[in-house]
């Protein structure tokens, strides 16, 4: 499992969204025998250049104005000229010196991250440090308060070309101006980022897995119906061809390892007895057996019915959710602190409190709660929107939908939670799945 990883990396996760939380080093909060990631703010200085946690959630009228607000604002910073690029920074952090440390401030000044009146010194201070971490807050990036090479590519986006993000994604925010329910869920791909939303306030926040590039996850409008317990995972046809039978002919133990049995008219056959070589291992059933340690769903899967297949779930590999990049899914969501997220989900369905849900999971078997009220879950794209406190965010389009050809900070190397796993790679359930 990943969890030396989690308690070494700084986190990402609710400013991942929107400019939420400026959250510092990793610490572990045992739930049980699975320890998940949290992080608790932490910024050197100055107080006043801090990422606070955004309460309004981004599908909403507050958040639509104040992105309406926020294409005037840049609109002006490209008529004064936008910013100019900042190079040879990729490795400055407190203490060092030099004309890039004078590019990066007057880079952060203009969009706000540091204060004017903290001095044109060219040595890389505590201000520089917190008004970094504020830029790479709102870039989804670590928040390190060092320069990376990620940094650097999102402060030579262009100011053109974050003023046509902005006035894309207003159009989106828009699109969702209706009444999208008392409470609801939404999910934010680009941001890789899921919230739940009671009477117009932002309740939990969770680091998400989403799809890959070339697995992308749908943007759809669906509900949440059904939490399965403890699930087994039916191994998807799809996955079988992609995933599965190159790993067995690398790896003749990988199924047995993983607990994955192979079922042929019901019955269990030995993976010795498949040419792996052939299409012969299309012609069966693979179903892995349940196990928050090696289950690709990990505790619990959450049903929401769709066109796609594809559903939102816990995961057995749980450092993923401190990466920076975590676009590792073949379509489906993985859900970080997924304890919090089904016990908000069950909170009006008699007899399921945090208590019931515990039990549930701790007994190992295979239970079913079916929702007393269906949640609406919203499955969006947006990659740059602003929040009512001023503060506007940027992710990567890493589906490429914008269509303004944003520089992509993902190829660039960037500290993650996940490098350290010794874990052999899972399966990851996506269309066509079932349990």
């Amino acid at each position: 499992m990943r969890k030396k990883a989690q308690n070494r990396f700084t986190a990402i996760l609710s400013v991942a969204a929107f400019g939420a939380l400026g959250f510092g080093a990793a610490q572990a909060r045992d739930q049980g025998n699975y320890a998940q990631a949290e992080w608790a703010q932490d910024y050197a200085s100055p107080a006043g250049m801090q990422v606070q946690r955004e309460t309004v959630p981004i599908l909403s009228p507050q958040t639509v104005t104040s992105t309406e607000q926020m294409v005037e604002r840049y609109k002006d910073i490209v008529a004064r000229g936008g910013w100019r690029q900042v190079s040879g920074a990729d490795h400055l952090r407190i203490g060092s010196r030099g004309p890039a440390v004078a590019a990066i401030r007057q880079r952060l000044i203009v969009t706000g991250d540091l204060d004017p009146a903290a001095g044109g010194s060219g040595v890389y201070d505590s201000y520089v440090a917190a008004g970094v971490k504020r830029f790479q807050a709102r870039h989804g990036l670590s928040q390190t308060g060092a320069m990376t090479m990620a940094t650097q590519q999102a402060m030579n986006v262009p100011a053109e070309v974050r003023l046509r993000q902005l006035e894309i994604n207003v159009v989106r925010l828009r699109s969702y101006s209706g009444d999208l329910g008392r409470r609801f869920v939404i999910t934010n791909i680009p941001a890789a980022l899921v919230e739940t939303v009671e009477n117009g306030q932002v309740v939990t926040l969770h680091a998400a897995g989403v799809g890959k590039i070339d697995r992308q996850s749908p943007i759809m409008n669906t509900k949440a119906t059904q939490i399965n317990f403890n699930p087994t995972w039916t191994v998807p046809a799809s996955i079988v061809k992609k995933d599965l039978i190159p790993k067995m002919q690398k790896d003749p133990n990988y199924l047995t390892d993983n607990k994955i049995r192979i079922l042929s008219n019901g019955s269990e056959i030995s993976p010795k007895s498949v040419n792996w070589f052939s299409d012969e291992g299309t012609r069966y059933t693979y179903r892995q057996d349940s196990g928050a340690d090696f289950n690709s769903m990990g505790i619990v899967r959450i049903n929401i019915p769709n066109p796609y297949g594809v559903f939102m779930h816990d995961t057995n590999t749980k450092g993923v959710f401190g990466d920076d990049f975590r676009f590792i899914s073949s379509g489906c969501v993985r859900v970080q602190n997924v304890r919090e997220y089904i016990t908000w989900l069950l909170k009006d369905t008699p007899g399921w409190g945090r208590e019931q849900v515990e039990q549930a999971i701790e007994s190992g078997k295979r239970v079913d709660a079916t929702l007393a009220q269906p949640v609406p879950v919203y499955w969006t794209y947006i990659t740059a929107w602003a929040t009512p406190d001023g503060l506007v965010q940027f992710r990567d389009d890493i589906y490429k939908r914008d269509g303004v050809n944003v520089p992509s900070t993902i190829s660039a190397p960037t500290p993650v939670a996940s490098a350290e796993s010794t874990m052999p790679q899972s399966f990851e359930p996506d269309d066509e799945g079932n349990n």
